[in-house]
């Protein structure tokens, strides 16, 4: 194995580049349209391109710090995947509100601390964002 696929810091900043370039190249099949009158693909685009920016910058900086050891933890894998998949589930058969409170309480399982009163209020303030999103951008969420 090459030594820079041992360095979590190497490994994060090719993994956020390499999920730029997808959403990037996804964003290019809708309309950009101009800076000046954008169209659905803009958005998209130009955070995909600051997202690959900053995946360089963490693959170029790791070239000059040291390493830091790659390490899985299958647990917490499991643990975040049945929070994502928890939340799709239960967004689609009873609604959004009850999706991102399981959510987050279910994925901060996999962290190193857990606070009831943190998660209230990280549910709550995603919660607020999604009726922001609904209110403000005319999205279609099923939150009630």
């Amino acid at each position: 194995m090459n030594m820079n696929m041992n360095n979590q810091n190497f490994v994060k900043g090719l993994f956020i580049m390499a999920l730029a370039l997808g959403f990037g190249v996804a964003a290019t099949l809708y309309p950009i349209g101009q800076l000046s009158r954008s169209g659905p693909g803009m958005f998209p685009f130009l955070i995909s391109c600051v997202l690959f920016v900053i995946g360089l910058l963490i693959v170029i900086r790791s070239r000059f710090e040291a390493p830091v050891p790659l390490s899985y933890n299958v647990k917490n894998i499991a643990i975040i995947m049945l929070s994502l998949i928890g939340f799709a589930v239960l967004s689609e058969f009873l609604n959004m509100i009850v999706g991102i409170v399981f959510m987050v309480f279910c994925s901060t399982l996999a962290g190193t601390s857990y606070s009831k009163i943190r998660n209230v209020k990280i549910s709550l303030g995603l919660i607020a964002a999604a009726f922001g999103f609904k209110v403000f951008l005319g999205l279609s969420l099923p939150l009630l």
